[in-house]
């Protein structure tokens, strides 16, 4: 695999795992908290410490810190899953969206020091935090069919 193929699936697939994880994190947060920027603005302690685990509103401190972060980490597992091979049916991208994502979130929360991890365990019960995994699952393999489709030229 060329660089820029490496590149390209992992842009591809970036887009949507940022996608679908972000919008998860904002009903799951909405849902739970009442508040539907809570667990993305968790994310920003990070970068802001522990106090950003409290902070509810929307803002670009907060907000849109903890949305980078998050594209950033979803980036970066998407990329991980644009190593593997392309997958020939939907459970094999299924298979290795699960792996990746179980990756992630062993890297998450037993690999990382506490200032690294994503901070939703903070706003999100345990039913979310599996919520929001399994999205990134799912956008993993539905980002990998989505490539892995044949495409037809036009002449």
């Amino acid at each position: 695999m060329t660089t820029s193929n490496w590149l390209s699936r992992t842009l591809v697939t970036s887009a949507v795992t940022s996608t679908a994880t972000t919008a998860a994190l904002f009903l799951l947060s909405s849902r739970e908290t009442g508040h539907p920027a809570a667990a993305l603005n968790a994310t920003s302690h990070i970068l802001w410490g522990d106090k950003a685990f409290a902070y509810d509103d929307w803002d670009v401190r907060h907000t849109l810190a903890g949305a980078a972060l998050n594209v950033g980490a979803v980036a970066l597992w998407s990329g991980v899953q644009s190593l593997l091979p392309k997958p020939r049916s939907v459970f094999a991208a299924a298979r290795n969206a699960s792996l990746v994502s179980t990756l992630a979130y062993l890297t998450d929360y037993h690999l990382v020091p506490r200032r690294l991890t994503p901070g939703f365990e903070q706003r999100l019960s345990r039913q979310g935090l599996f919520g929001t995994y399994a999205v990134l699952a799912a956008s993993l393999a539905m980002g990998a069919l989505a490539l892995s489709s044949p495409t037809k030229r036009l002449r």
